[in-house]
């Protein structure tokens, strides 16, 4: 399922400008390259995965980092999601949100677990949902994991699997950190997409979707 609202980019070859509050934000979406097909295969994309590398985009943005300096940092999103993936991008630097690191997770061999680790917001993986055998949102290219540290996966009795993350258990507003209202969550709830934070039960906070699971 799309997003049900989305701005369009133009989908160029060369760096794609996007107006913002600061001229520093730009922002490109471009099909995969070679070698970026090679570096995701077979750790992150394999026969079988239900999308096709043909299918997935990379967006690489500019982002607000912790220290407040600006970086730079991909995302690997299916193609009908790209455009609303740069606007949010081009929305959560004009807030000042930060994100600690951008990387498509081929940098972590497809590893979920070491790039939770790292603090790394990551999109695109191959893999199943969380204690299910059904396809995740990942797999399709169509979820977005946003500071997981800051932003844990908390099961129904309180627990995570991160030592780094206990203390964002209890939730309080802070930078980068997803809370019901804040600028994080507002920029993607207001371009339709769901978020983990409202499900019952077990909490994905790091969790966005244009399907809302």
């Amino acid at each position: 399922m799309n997003a049900r609202r989305i701005v369009p980019i133009a989908l160029a070859a060369a760096l794609v400008a996007v107006p913002t509050a600061s001229a520093a934000f730009q922002v490109s979406v471009r099909p995969l390259t070679a070698a970026q097909r090679d570096a995701m295969t077979p750790s992150v994309w394999r026969k079988g995965c239900p999308v096709s590398l043909d299918q997935l985009r990379a967006v690489r943005a500019t982002h607000r980092g912790f220290d407040g300096s600006d970086r730079t940092g991909t995302l690997i999103v299916n193609q009908d999601v790209a455009s609303t993936v740069a606007t949010a991008l081009r929305r959560l630097y004009a807030a000042g949100v930060p994100i600690r690191k951008m990387r498509p997770i081929e940098a972590y061999g497809g590893n979920d677990w070491k790039s939770i680790e790292d603090d790394n917001t990551s999109a695109f993986n191959c893999r199943s949902a969380t204690g299910s055998s059904n396809w995740s949102n990942h797999a399709y290219g169509r979820a977005i994991d946003i500071n997981p540290i800051e932003n844990p996966y908390v099961t129904s009795g309180g627990s995570v699997a991160h030592k780094a993350s206990v203390k964002f258990v209890k939730r309080t507003a802070g930078p980068g950190v997803a809370t019901p209202g804040s600028p994080l969550v507002k920029v993607f709830t207001d371009l339709g997409w769901g978020w983990g934070g409202t499900w019952s039960g077990t909490k994905d906070y790091q969790h966005f979707s244009s399907t809302g699971r």
